[in-house]
């Protein structure tokens, strides 16, 4: 009887079925491996080695999962396995390496890629010969150079990198109108495509020719020749030689290429880190700053939450009630934070703010929010537990109701008075639950960039700083400054060496924290 595949059966073709498994895995895996070493060869050729050794670990996993059929089971896992070593492991270690360097704006690249930049430069050997030239243009923009010289003839060039192969004779005499698809350009023609003209180089490697003026071209020389037994490269139009200092190539009489590249310079940054006497001030407020931010963001929303938690978890309260506060205490949480900051930065506008207008009426005074350092930290302050004191009302809400009832209850019998049920029992309780994600919040409270930045952008700015700072920056705006609004163009290795030092401080304060919080966890084994 033959089978009859219904609506859930098996419909594919049946010589699919024939095919083993392993087959299919070694035809993707061969795919896979011919885009790698392409990727490989061009990243190594850019001088891109901590990314060519990490596509090279993700080929080796795929190849091994996948070759094998002992690791075939695996082959589930390599897809995350491959995101995490790209995504996360790759910027750490990059990070790390960029610490070391004088990576920058003005250094991006690496040497073999300003290399390339630099050989690419032309220049007009004086006394060279130069020739008459026509062009020729096609209906896609393209263009051929026709050069003609009384002694050597005539000579069709296309631009570099494209080649072109001509059936119709040449010659001085008898110039063709069209060549291919290609139209000679008349007199004004050629005037209004000149700029683009001038702009291509036609040829190969070295033959190559560019337009001078709008009469005559000529074969332009590299400039600049890399030697690279010497490690310099010498100018050939004056005979300079420049060799690489901290990724420049500098003359002797202090002249430089561009464009530079960046190099490891070993300790350097960290050095600057704390040795500048120039850095050291603003340097010294942003931790200062950093530090009592968070530790005041954690205290402030912590004890908010708590009071409210504690008010609105009360069996006195009908329940109806407690359940309509709580949901409209965690709108804000629930509202995108960067909306939430730019709504009270206009609301504390000093000239058209609404809660600077309610002040007025008040009290007679108008707080400068955005230009006095003083009163700028407490409107990040007030920002950040309007923002933050939902989640930590949700967590203490979360953490009273799973003290038992039953303890509560014997301390009421005991003659325990509110208060003492609060400090004595609720409040030690609580930190034993919450204590991880008390240090959760001081270490997202250190990099919280979103209120920082959308607030104030830092600001007041330090006056006298030697790098953009603002009286309210915290460690991670500061590096984002020094990255990114760094007067001598993104400093990314030294702020690479900022990011290390914050995640020490962090991995520090966290060790010591988790060791307290330990503490109290034994004590709570004793309650």
């Amino acid at each position: 009887m033959t089978p009859v595949h219904g609506a859930g059966g098996n419909t594919s073709p049946a010589f699919l079925h024939k095919i083993p498994p392993n087959i299919v895995a070694i035809f993707i895996t061969i795919i896979l491996d011919a885009f790698f070493i392409w990727l490989v060869w061009n990243s190594a050729a850019d001088g891109l080695w901590f990314f060519t050794v990490t596509i090279i670990l993700i080929a080796l996993i795929i190849n091994y999962t996948f070759l094998g059929r002992k690791n075939y089971p695996l082959r589930w896992l390599v897809p995350s396995i491959a995101m995490l070593i790209l995504m996360v492991l790759y910027p750490l270690v990059y990070t790390l390496y960029t610490a070391f360097t004088n990576y920058s704006q003005s250094q991006l690249l690496t040497k073999q890629q300003a290399l390339q930049v630099i050989e690419a430069i032309k220049y007009l050997p004086e006394g060279i010969s130069t020739y008459q030239w026509v062009a020729y243009r096609s209906p896609e923009n393209q263009y051929l150079l026709l050069l003609i010289d009384d002694k050597k003839g005539v000579q069709l060039l296309a631009p570099v990198g494209q080649s072109f192969q001509s059936d119709i004779p040449l010659s001085s005499i008898k110039i063709p109108d069209v060549i291919a698809n290609y139209e000679k350009l008349n007199r004004i023609e050629t005037v209004k495509y000149l700029t683009d003209l001038t702009k291509l180089e036609f040829g190969s490697p070295p033959s190559i020719y560019k337009i001078k003026s709008l009469n005559e071209a000529a074969q332009y020389q590299q400039r600049y020749v890399n030697q690279p037994d010497l490690d310099r490269l010498l100018d050939q139009e004056t005979g300079t030689v420049f060799t690489p200092i901290d990724g420049t190539f500098t003359s002797p009489d202090g002249q430089t290429l561009v464009p530079s590249f960046f190099v490891p310079i070993g300790l350097r940054n960290f050095s600057r880190l704390f040795h500048s006497a120039a850095l050291r001030g603003p340097l010294l407020t942003v931790i200062e700053w950093t530090f009592e931010f968070s530790i005041l963001a954690v205290v402030t929303t912590f004890f908010i939450g708590l009071i409210l938690a504690l008010i609105f978890n009360d069996p006195v309260i009908p329940i109806n009630i407690r359940k309509s506060v709580r949901a409209i205490f965690l709108l804000p949480y629930a509202m995108p934070f960067y909306l939430s900051i730019l709504v009270w930065r206009g609301m504390m506008n000093p000239h058209i703010g609404v809660l600077n207008r309610i002040l007025e009426q008040l009290i007679n005074y108008s707080p400068p929010w955005l230009s006095d350092p003083l009163w700028t930290k407490i409107g990040i302050l007030i920002v950040n537990l309007y923002l933050g004191f939902p989640y930590m009302f949700l967590i203490c809400t979360g953490a009273l109701q799973s003290i038992p009832s039953d303890l509560m209850e014997a301390a009421e019998v005991d003659g325990a008075n509110p208060w003492q049920k609060i400090s004595l029992i609720q409040f030690p309780l609580l930190l034993i639950a919450l204590g991880p994600l008390l240090i959760f919040s001081f270490a997202f409270n250190f990099n919280n960039f979103n209120v920082i930045y959308l607030f104030n952008n830092g600001g007041p700015p330090i006056p006298g700083s030697p790098t953009p700072a603002g009286y309210t920056d915290i460690l991670i705006s500061y590096t984002y400054r020094l990255a990114f609004e760094g007067g001598r163009g993104g400093e990314y290795g030294y702020a690479a060496a900022i990011s290390i030092i914050i995640f020490i401080f962090l991995a520090v304060l966290t060790l010591i924290q988790f060791r307290y919080t330990r503490i109290w966890e034994q004590a709570s084994e004793n309650v």
